[in-house]
């Protein structure tokens, strides 16, 4: 395939993602939004940009997120 097709590819799968995403979020909370993104494997700089914040209010609440679910706790070895 061409660079120019590759591009247009992306360009269509961005869109649909955005799409999905608006669909999905709609009637939320900001911070449920950028759980369901997060769980869902997006970036921060993407989920600031569908939820219209910024990528460290992003960051900050995954942040949140993994610490209260146990998941962000660093463990120490048993020796």
């Amino acid at each position: 395939m061409t660079e120019s097709v590759n591009n247009e590819i992306s360009q269509r799968l961005d869109l649909l993602i955005r799409l999905t995403a608006v669909s999905i979020l709609s009637g939320k909370q900001q911070k449920e939004q950028v759980e369901l993104l997060g769980r869902a494997g997006l970036a921060a700089k993407d989920i600031a940009s569908l939820v219209g914040t910024t990528r460290n209010t992003v960051s900050v609440a995954l942040s949140r997120m993994k610490k209260a679910t146990g998941k962000g706790k660093k463990t120490k070895k048993k020796e």
